[in-house]
């Protein structure tokens, strides 16, 4: 096999290995929501019957807009704190940290404050007009207030966690958060008869565990991460929401269009549909997280990717989402389609009964979206990671409300709580074809490779020619590298001399990543090796997904008297322009610049 075929492979499989490593905490994080939302759902349903659940299914454009706040932060500050790793800046990255965690709180409080206000004046009263519900609605209002704070800056957290490889912690409080939840939501409605106040109360008092085991991280004192109320740059911000924006957008239009469905479903269908809907929408919600985490470790890579300007590895990621991430997804959809009606029966147990038809239907059709979906985050986040700020306003506009709300009112009335799904499949259809047009609008032809497809610019990374891509995965070939490595630098002017030294620099450097790396676990590993002549510098990077291994701190404990010892990694030290080592998302990467 070629180097260059080998290269391709695995980089492939180092991606695929980093972005599955990394995908359970992503969907814990986007879980939650849909964890409390479950939960709270089934013992509306089977506890307190149809109008509890209704009442919940009129909270959810609220819940929408407030994550949408979330979104916003969570994505400016992920792609932001991503190019700022890929560029070894640290403290640009805590500034990031600390202005999006104070913002957060800021939102959070202020909500807070607005919606206990709201559930105990009867102020929303616009968003159900049955008596029955709406009283039930205020209950629900008041108890989520209280939770309100923990879920947005818990959620911040875990992104940040993840980043910081620490995405247990994030696991251990999501299983407390369940756990908690469950029990306290059984004993509020068993044992105090608290009705919905109960279940919002008992999600709360779980979102409050949720942020303080994450926070016990930070306080410690051990992250690369820390929070600074002095240390962040308030005209980072801008930059935040400018990147975030469509995000947010999509969340807010989708508080637009839940609440065209739900007046559409009153209107035309009653609470019961109402019910149907909220029941499938909660559950699949479950669901959805894996094609939103997925979305979410996909923005992570390509904002590294980004920041690295790696155009091959860039290419790779997006490559992943529409070929790994995608045949997950589908195959997640049949699976839920042929369960629809045991997922049915854990909310109504009465086949006759219309509520449990319609939510059948729902099971039936709604998961067709969940592959369609994918592709179109994959697009989104790419174009906002890219800063093609066009594209993602249109797409954010399309996918978010334009598509349905034009779509729907005309099928509900023909076809029902049908019509409702249809719209939404309609939707995802949409939102595929859109950026494979607005591509050959930019383009001014149908895209004829994959870089025209991505609209990559030519000046994107490193020209073919001034750059060598090699993987090792054996010690046989380390001195074949080298040597390559060598032959590569003088035919771009690197004096023999250095030529020679970066040669055998990467070759203990490959030898030290075998040695102390590949047999410490029973994994298959890579390294990745890229040279590259730009800008009148030769830049060397060694990326490999072994544990952390940094060569300033191994030369610092070699013997100094052993001048032989290293010998490469020494003589680099002393004429490289600059040498930066740092973890990322769980691989080593080390740059030098000669």
């Amino acid at each position: 096999m070629q180097s260059g075929e080998r290269k391709v492979l695995s980089n492939d499989k180092i991606i695929a290995k980093q972005f599955f490593r990394l995908l359970p905490v992503q969907i814990l994080l986007i879980v939650i929501p849909n964890l409390n939302g479950f939960i709270s759902s089934l013992f509306a349903t089977n506890k307190i019957g149809a109008d509890a659940m209704s009442a919940i299914a009129t909270y959810s454009p609220i819940l929408q807009l407030l994550m949408s706040v979330g979104t916003m932060m969570l994505g400016g500050s992920q792609i932001l704190c991503g190019k700022y790793m890929g560029r070894n800046e640290i403290e640009r990255t805590q500034s990031i940290f600390s202005l999006d965690i104070s913002f957060v709180l800021i939102v959070s409080l202020a909500a807070s404050v607005l919606l206990g206000l709201c559930g105990s004046m009867d102020l929303l009263k616009f968003m159900n007009h049955d008596p029955a519900v709406r009283q039930l609605f205020n209950q629900y209002l008041i108890g989520c207030c209280l939770g309100i704070v923990p879920m947005m800056v818990g959620n911040q957290l875990s992104a940040f966690l993840s980043m910081e490889m620490q995405g247990n912690r994030s696991t251990i409080a999501t299983g407390i958060f369940v756990i908690l939840n469950l029990i306290l939501t059984f004993l509020f409605l068993n044992v105090f008869h608290m009705d919905v106040m109960g279940i919002a109360l008992a999600a709360s008092i779980g979102y409050w565990a949720y942020l303080l085991i994450q926070m016990e991280y930070y306080l410690r004192g051990k992250s690369l991460l820390t929070f600074r109320l002095t240390k962040f740059r308030m005209s980072d911000l801008s930059e935040i929401i400018k990147i975030g924006i469509p995000g947010a957008l999509i969340s807010f239009y989708m508080t637009i269009r839940r609440s065209v469905l739900n007046s559409l479903i009153l209107r035309y269908v009653g609470n019961e549909g109402l019910s149907a809907y909220g029941v499938a929408d909660t559950f699949l919600g479950l669901f959805w997280a894996v094609p939103l985490g997925m979305a979410a470790v996909y923005r992570m890579l390509l904002s590294v990717s980004v920041g690295e300007e790696d155009r091959e590895s860039l290419k790779v990621i997006v490559k992943t989402m529409l070929t790994r991430c995608l045949a997950v997804v589908t195959v997640m959809m049949v699976v839920l389609i042929l369960l629809a009606e045991p997922f049915t029966n854990l909310y109504f147990h009465d086949s006759a009964d219309i509520v449990y038809r319609l939510t059948v239907q729902a099971f039936q059709l709604l998961p067709i979206a969940m592959p369609l979906g994918l592709v179109c985050q994959t697009a989104s986040n790419y174009g906002q990671v890219m800063e093609k700020q066009l594209m993602v306003h249109i797409l954010s506009l399309i996918d978010g409300a334009a598509s349905i709300c034009l779509s729907a009112p005309v099928l509900v009335p023909v076809f029902g709580m049908a019509g409702v799904y249809y719209a939404i499949i309609f939707n995802g259809i949409v939102t595929v074809i859109y950026p494979v047009v607005f591509s050959a609008i930019v383009n001014r032809h149908i895209p004829k490779n994959f870089d025209e497809l991505l609209m990559l610019p030519d000046n994107f990374g490193v020209a073919e020619g001034d750059r060598m891509d090699i993987s090792v995965d054996h010690i046989e070939d380390v001195v074949d590298t080298a040597e390559k490595v060598q032959s590569f630098c003088k035919t771009k002017g690197l004096d023999s001399r250095k030529a020679n030294y970066a040669g055998l620099f990467i070759e203990e450097m490959e030898g030290n990543v075998i040695d102390h790396g590949f047999h410490k676990d029973k994994k298959k590993h890579s390294i990745d090796i890229r040279v590259a002549y730009k800008a009148g510098n030769m830049i060397l990077r060694i990326k490999d997904d072994c544990i952390p291994f940094n060569p300033k701190e191994r030369l610092s404990m070699s013997d100094p008297s052993q001048v032989e010892k290293n010998l490469g990694i020494r003589m680099v030290y002393t004429f490289a322009k600059d040498i930066q080592y740092q973890n990322i998302l769980g691989l080593n990467a080390l740059t030098v610049k000669l």
